[in-house]
């Protein structure tokens, strides 16, 4: 029996990146991102780069909707319609309704489904679904599957660089005050997902030293195993910090992977709304 992947657009897989692979086992449920009084599906009618251009034009941040039940029992219904068993892997349930929206439609069917929080979003969502194309490439069954991918979760280690606090001031997560210091002193926050939900590693003054200490972490977290999926992503309309990272930070691939096929993709709107452009992140699997 065949298994089909089916994830949330927070893992920041496009539609571009799924026709590139052409994998029949993914399918990508989008979020809904409303500016204003217009509403889009994420990485449907809203591409990255759209969603960048709109967030700097105006004052105001988007709101970010989770993908609902319905949605979700479509597609697993088209999928167990195929004769497809289903695994369903969602960003953090702890940032998102989108995880309870996956088990209420889980319920509906008797067997063949699984539901995996990745405790995780973006890159660090996204090397999880990586892995599990990989195992239904092996040809292991959904059980199994499921089972590996919850194990594998707690490896899984994500640091992020931001450049602006501009973004988390508007929406309200830091002071004015603070993110008008932040701005004075050029300090530039150091991120990770800790259990599901988004911490703050350090703070750094100016971008070589954010840089630096993002390199720092992957130390500290026992470096990276390259056997498994990586992912490094950028937020904004280029990925010009991410390049001068993956620079500044050779000595940690050039032994394993050419820096021209490190994986590197852009970061759209649920978490690019709260960290704004210019932001990076780097996703891996923690040696055991």
């Amino acid at each position: 029996m065949a298994v089909r992947i089916i994830t949330d657009s927070a893992s920041d897989i496009t539609r571009e990146d799924v026709a590139a692979a052409g994998n029949p086992a993914l399918t990508v449920l989008p979020l809904s991102v409303t500016f204003g009084n217009t509403t889009y599906e994420d990485g449907v009618n809203l591409s990255h780069q759209r969603f960048y251009e709109l967030l700097v034009e105006g004052d105001d941040l988007p709101m970010t909707g989770q993908v609902n039940p319905y949605a979700f029992e479509r597609a697993i219904g088209e999928a167990r319609a195929a004769g497809d068993d289903v695994i369903v892997i969602t960003l953090s349930g702890k940032l998102s309704g989108t995880n309870a929206s996956a088990n209420t439609a889980a319920a509906s069917f008797d067997s063949g489904v699984y539901v995996v929080d990745s405790k995780n979003v973006t890159v660090g969502e996204r090397v999880l679904v990586d892995y599990a194309l990989r195992l239904v490439g092996e040809g292991l069954s959904a059980a199994d599957i499921a089972t590996a991918l919850e194990q594998a979760r707690e490896d899984i280690y994500v640091v992020g660089l931001l450049d602006t606090l501009e973004y988390l001031r508007r929406g309200g997560r830091i002071p004015a005050s603070a993110a008008a210091l932040g701005k004075l002193l050029s300090i530039k926050p150091v991120i990770t997902i800790e259990d599901g939900a988004v911490e703050l590693l350090g703070k750094a003054r100016g971008s070589k030293n954010g840089r630096n200490l993002l390199t720092q972490q992957v130390e500290t977290a026992g470096g990276i195993d390259f056997a498994m999926p990586i992912a490094l992503g950028y937020a904004g309309l280029d990925g010009a910090l991410l390049r001068k990272y993956i620079e500044d930070s050779r000595h940690i691939w050039e032994d394993h992977i050419a820096l021209e096929d490190l994986p590197v993709h852009s970061v759209g709107a649920t978490i690019g709304t709260h960290v704004g452009p210019g932001a990076i992140a780097l996703a891996f699997f923690k040696q055991r």
